[in-house]
């Protein structure tokens, strides 16, 4: 075990020295960890990297990134070749050996790097297979068994991320889940000391944790084995926190101090580890043919993992058909074949004016309740976010009996996330990531608190999970909440954020549209945003088709009437305005048409051809945004807009949009100048006006 050990060490230590760059020192200091989990503990089969039952590994503390990619390869990860593990912060664009693991690569169950995110990732995983063992298993037909290993390090558990996700996690018991807390005692700054004091094992106890201490985590590989193989006791009733004491950059010169984290340890400091440890000093990336052999069993160990389950499944397939019928449609990642009939028809909305809050629920009931792909949750804003079905399950321990709310079960699919947003967000990319379209996790809250769940929303973008998100009080028309929850400028970040749909529908058939959008979507999340306040139901004008193309003519000026004067651009909560601001301008005598623009994103995959049908911006006719947003990201689309300049104003929503000059009369009187000065070439081409 020690030439394991050292071998390990110093691949690592050569790797970063080989191009000067790179974090050699916590996949030094876990190697032992490394022999244990890759070697001993884990069922995964790396010449079936997919296999469904596998166990999954998340690398929470991402910048160690050659701790995973050396045991991808020790262990046969076919893609994983010895050029490739070379290739580590190489020149070559076609490195599987990134800065930190991305998703795409075998062996990589999530992309991992900002601190916290794996860890929340982890905690989704394990939300997925308690859910799916406990939809399908069999009493001797277990085909969803897999556990769900995480490794972190000092800084995931200060981000308030994983903090947030571990405290969910110990709530919801879920078993399935392990965590390896790296303990080194040492970050980028320094000892941890010097930030943090907290006693971390009381904490997770607190959190609903068994607690297992490592003292030895260095060399005493039998001892974390036996650690983790707790990990599995069908006994236990909670998730287990596995306290490991490492030494970050073990064996180096640097061994102990923060400078091991993230600079290659010297050509001089590796050549005295391999003197120290007996090794020939000249030769690099050397692995013995000792420790070879010690990785040869796992391949074939693998292969046998995945045919005693396929026999497993034939088993199940044969006891239970129907349900095993279902069991690999789920697997195979498809929506159910029905379920775009499932949406209403456009003429069983209302024709009132309706929140597109509620408009969701009218929307998606149906289609929740029949599809369990779906699983739904909310930070502590169910009856805002109007998400649920009738009679719907709630995920929660099935011994679990809250003072106000209802019992649950681990079939549940409706999760209550808590005041925990950034965290529902990250959770819902583990759920997506167990295996593409397995499940579909939507998530809900204000569009403001967004804002803290946005990186883990960009990180499902990153990995192009399927996600949805829905955000709700998503304008000025939130009203007397105040500035803190009106999001004048949060649109701007996800429709500039690659890989995700952000959508804005007018009214309930645009939700439609939206969610039509969104459920075929790719390549990657998508956000539907919808008003607190009710809205006019545009019935007749709106089309969920349109919707999908992300902007379409809502109303044209006829050929008779001569050459329009002005292209309004309605979005969302405000489409109602510019079909109104239409009108007025018409009785003006300004010929006006209005266009619907709920997404940047579809809008901007069509062809130029269809942009200029729906705009007619290169017919010399100026466009006019109404959103009451910060105008930022119009100018490619608009030449000029009724925006926001500013943060809002606590009013009530029947006020506050006169209060921002969002009044018809005065609106058309500004257009009526600016088209002036349009028509006099005093406003060029290019040259975005805020009216």
């Amino acid at each position: 075990m020690t030439l394991v050990l050292q071998s390990f060490r110093l691949l690592i230590a050569d790797l970063c020295q080989q191009f000067g760059m790179g974090h050699p020192g916590s996949a030094i200091g876990m190697s032992a960890i490394g022999v244990a989990l890759f070697a001993y503990t884990m069922r995964y089969s790396p010449k079936h990297p997919s296999w469904f039952d596998r166990d999954r590994f998340v690398l929470s503390n991402g910048h160690a990134c050659l701790f995973l990619y050396a045991n991808l390869y020790l262990t046969g990860y076919e893609k994983m070749t010895w050029e490739q593990l070379l290739s580590y912060h190489s020149e070559r664009p076609d490195s599987l050996c990134p800065g930190h693991p991305e998703i795409e690569h075998e062996g990589v169950e999530v992309t991992t790097g900002p601190l916290g995110q794996g860890v929340a990732n982890a905690v989704g995983l394990a939300v997925a297979g308690r859910h799916l063992g406990t939809v399908f298993n069999r009493v001797g037909a277990e085909v969803v068994r897999a556990h769900v290993w995480c490794v972190v390090g000092d800084a995931c558990l200060q981000e308030g991320l994983g903090c947030e996700a571990l405290s969910y996690a110990g709530h919801l018991k879920l078993t399935n889940l392990t965590v390896i807390y790296d303990n080194n005692q040492i970050t980028c700054d320094g000892s941890v000391d010097l930030t943090n004091t907290e006693d971390v094992n009381a904490k997770m106890r607190a959190c609903g944790w068994d607690v297992i201490d490592v003292m030895d985590g260095v060399n005493d590989v039998a001892s974390i084995v036996a650690a983790l193989e707790q990990g599995r006791d069908p006994k236990r009733t909670k998730p287990l926190f596995i306290n490991i004491r490492t030494i970050i950059g073990v064996g180096s010169a640097v061994a102990g101090q923060a400078v091991a984290h993230g600079v290659p340890l010297g050509k001089d400091n590796v050549r005295a580890m391999k003197r120290a440890y007996g090794w020939d000093e000249e030769k690099i990336f050397h692995i013995p043919p000792k420790v070879q052999e010690f990785y040869h069993h796992i391949a074939p160990r693998g292969e046998k993992y995945v045919q005693e389950w396929e026999s497993l499944l034939n088993q199940y397939s044969s006891a239970h058909p129907k349900l095993a019928q279902t069991f690999k449609s789920r697997m195979t990642g498809s929506l159910p074949t029905n379920w775009q009939s499932l949406l209403p028809s456009p003429e069983s909305y209302p024709t009132d004016p309706t929140p597109s809050r509620k408009s969701n629920n009218l929307t998606v009931a149906k289609l929740l309740a029949e599809s369990p792909v779906f699983m739904v949750g909310t930070a502590d804003l169910t009856p805002s976010v109007n998400l649920t079905w009738p009679d719907y399950d709630i995920f929660n321990p099935p011994d679990l009996q809250p003072i106000a709310g209802k019992r649950g079960s681990y079939a549940g699919r409706y999760m209550h996330f808590g005041i925990r947003e950034h965290a529902m967000a990250a959770i819902a990319n583990g759920m997506a990531a167990w295996s593409p379209g397995t499940i579909v996790p939507i998530t809900s809250t204000f569009f403001m608190f967004y804002l803290y769940a946005a990186p883990a929303v960009r990180m499902g973008a990153l990995q192009r999970l399927k996600v949805v998100h829905v955000a709700t009080h998503d304008s000025i028309g939130a009203g007397e909440d105040g500035p803190t929850h009106q999001p004048v400028e949060l649109a701007a970040l996800y429709r500039a954020m690659p890989n995700i749909l952000y959508i804005r529908p007018g009214d309930s058939e645009e939700v439609a549209g939206a969610w039509l959008a969104a459920l075929s979507h790719p390549d990657g999340p998508a956000m539907i945003s919808v008003s607190r306040h009710a809205i006019p139901q545009l019935t007749g004008l709106t089309r969920r088709d349109g919707v999908t193309k992300g902007a379409y003519v809502l109303q044209e000026v006829p050929d008779t009437e001569g050459k329009p004067d002005v292209t309004l651009i309605g979005v969302g909560a405000e489409l109602g305005l510019a079909v109104d601001l239409a009108k007025e301008l018409g009785a003006r005598g300004v010929r006006a048409r209005v266009v619907s623009f709920p997404s940047f994103a579809l809008f901007g995959r069509m062809g130029v051809r269809y942009q200029r049908a729906v705009l007619r911006r290169h017919e010399g006719v100026p466009a006019v945004v109404v959103e009451p947003y910060v105008s930022f990201g119009w100018e490619r689309w608009a030449d000029a807009g009724f925006g926001m300049k500013g943060f809002g104003h606590s009013l009530p929503g029947k006020c506050i949009y006169g209060f921002f000059g969002f009044e018809v009369g005065s609106m058309a009187g500004r257009v009526v100048g600016f088209l002036g000065e349009w028509k006099e070439g005093r406003v060029g081409r290019g040259e975005f006006v805020e009216l």
